[in-house]
């Protein structure tokens, strides 16, 4: 038996409860994983709500680290005993034993332990395809402004680091003087706090009036139309999530009359879709953080049964950096 946080129907963090479910031995393609620590991410919270609808009963969270149990027929490249971690479909990861698709985990280097191991793999892994993936029409190369919203976040502070080791000049933006800190502190070159200022105007300022080549954007709504307006001729939108709401409908034509524009709607489980991909993606992460060239900010933990809690914390935007569960 393993402890599970569950939802029943989409709602508030009022729908989250902790169930005993039996996991059993894994089938061919499986694994069976006790975790170690769990990762929370925003996905978990478009899931609860029905922003992204899902069948129900559900059981929620994409990121975890620990040990393999067990592995079922097919299986090579993990045994049991193995230190692992993911960020993977299907949902399931908020429990302390659970079985799953071998395909998206890997094994975790000793050098980095679990907790770190939990708060990096989604977020990373997400950072690492836009900004060696997701690129605009002309490339990227060092000298080169990107914009990116909710710097001070898990995604944020990563690609903070990460931009600053390509040569690139990442500008952050984030609701506090408090995260524009941060942000400039793991390697944002200029940081804009969008409670006090027009992000729109001080992009174009810090880019003596260009703009920059590519906006990636969790935010939605209402970033949207100011982030096209920070783009220069050929520049991609790149959205990747809707922490403030869904993108609404726009009629194409916009994006001709703001300089031949560029947008696309990115997702980490496209990146993800092949073992061989998902390995490759995630030697690139763990050659980052072990050279130090990318520290992983864990600014909050909770325990598992406090997870209602946690997602309060993470939609009020009062989280910084990655949050985990503990066990």
């Amino acid at each position: 038996m393993s402890l599970a946080v569950q939802i029943d129907q989409p709602g508030g963090a009022e729908q989250l409860k902790l169930v005993d479910v039996e996991v059993g031995a894994p089938g061919p393609g499986e694994i069976r994983i006790r975790h170690k620590a769990i990762g929370l991410n925003f996905i978990d919270i478009y899931q609860r709500s029905g922003l992204y609808a899902l069948p129900m009963p559900l059981r929620l969270g994409m990121e975890a680290a620990g040990i393999v149990e067990a592995v079922g027929e097919g299986v090579t490249h993990l045994q049991p005993g193995d230190r692992a971690a993911y960020a993977s479909q299907p949902p399931g990861s908020y429990s302390e034993v659970r079985l799953m698709p071998a395909t998206c985990v890997v094994r975790l280097p000793d050098a980095i332990d679990f907790d770190t191991g939990a708060a990096m793999m989604l977020k990373g892994l997400t950072a690492q395809y836009l900004l060696k993936r997701t690129l605009p029409v002309e490339g990227l190369q060092r000298g080169d402004f990107v914009l990116f919203h909710a710097a001070a976040g898990g995604v944020g502070l990563i690609a903070c680091q990460w931009a600053k080791a390509l040569g690139l000049q990442l500008i952050g933006t984030a609701g506090s003087d408090e995260k524009c800190a941060l942000a400039l502190a793991n390697g944002a070159a200029h940081a804009i706090n969008y409670r006090r200022e027009n992000f729109v105007q001080r992009v174009k300022e810090i880019t003596q009036g260009q703009g920059v080549k590519v906006v990636y954007d969790s935010v939605g709504k209402d970033t949207w139309e100011g982030s096209l307006d920070c783009l220069r001729p050929f520049g991609l939108m790149a959205s990747f999530g809707n922490a403030s709401g869904p993108v609404p409908p726009f009629a194409p034509g916009i994006l001709g009359a703001k300089g031949s524009l560029y947008v696309t709607r990115q997702t980490l489980f496209t990146h993800i879709a092949t073992r061989e991909r998902t390995q490759a993606m995630a030697d690139e992460l763990f050659e980052v953080v072990q050279s130090g060239a990318v520290k992983i900010h864990i600014a909050q933990r909770f325990a598992l049964k406090d997870v209602a809690e946690a997602h309060r914390a993470l939609e009020a935007r009062q989280t910084v950096g990655s949050t985990i569960l503990t066990l």
